[in-house]
């Protein structure tokens, strides 16, 4: 059966941004996480009860492929990758939203990997019709590098909300704490692209040749693996796209 598939029409990048070649594995330093036998989302919040979908049941969803691109807050962008998976809408319609109170106003969705990371996204971007809840790329299983067993796809946001290896799901009525991280590194609330919103507090004109600086360094300490944290423990940041354990 032939699935529903979206394509982005071949455009200009976004600003700032250059092409890569290829989708490279940038970041480090930790070794992907342990991935359970039988792998399930836990969402939990502002839902009435909590309750734990596995990742095996989604496949009973509507799924979608599509072609985007993965743009990474340093500077560069991976173009035509063919994701699959679960739009993130379906599961926010059919599972989230009946576990909803009637006046529950929901304003934020974060999203949590096996590593511990957590995305913090605005529902307005959550609920973008090209948000995916991906488990193949490229016609293959989505492999741990790039965040099995399942991982967030947001193309109008940088890569560092783009979360990896999915555990849970919270839902939120007021915007959780932003991590207060080194001002030159610090998050923004909605890192949109198309916008430039690259940093928290920083203009982007101050932080992209910093943020571009950075990519071959750091491409290179990704090759080497399992590389010490210790090192530029701050400037990590940047190799995970916006934290200090992700790769792309």
């Amino acid at each position: 059966m032939r699935l529903p598939s979206t394509t982005h029409m071949s455009r200009p990048l976004p600003p700032g941004q250059r092409k890569a070649d290829g989708f490279p594995r940038f970041g480090g330093p930790s070794k992907p996480p342990a991935v359970p036998a039988s792998p399930a989302l836990k969402i939990t919040g502002a839902v009435r009860e909590p309750v734990t979908v596995a990742v095996a049941e989604l496949a009973a969803l509507p799924r979608t492929e599509q072609t985007s691109d993965f743009h990474c807050v340093a500077g560069w962008s991976a173009t035509g990758l063919r994701w699959e998976g679960v739009g993130f809408t379906t599961v926010y319609r059919s599972i989230i939203e009946p576990r909803l109170s009637p006046a529950t106003a929901v304003t934020h969705v974060v999203f949590r990997g096996l590593d511990g990371y957590r995305a913090i996204v605005h529902i307005d971007d959550a609920l973008q019709d090209d948000v995916l809840l991906a488990d193949r790329l490229d016609h293959e299983p989505l492999s741990l590098a790039h965040g099995a067993p399942l991982r967030l796809v947001s193309p109008q946001q940088y890569g560092y909300l783009n979360a990896k290896h999915l555990c849970a799901i919270e839902i939120h009525t007021s915007a959780p704490p932003m991590p207060l991280d080194f001002v030159l590194f610090r998050q923004h609330p909605r890192a949109r692209v198309w916008q430039e919103e690259r940093n928290g507090v920083l203009p982007a004109a101050v932080v992209r040749p910093i943020y571009r600086s950075l990519i071959r360094p750091f491409l290179w300490l990704s090759a080497r693996g399992n590389w010490n944290p210790a090192q530029l423990s701050r400037c990590v940041m940047i190799a995970g796209c916006g934290y200090r354990a992700r790769s792309a």
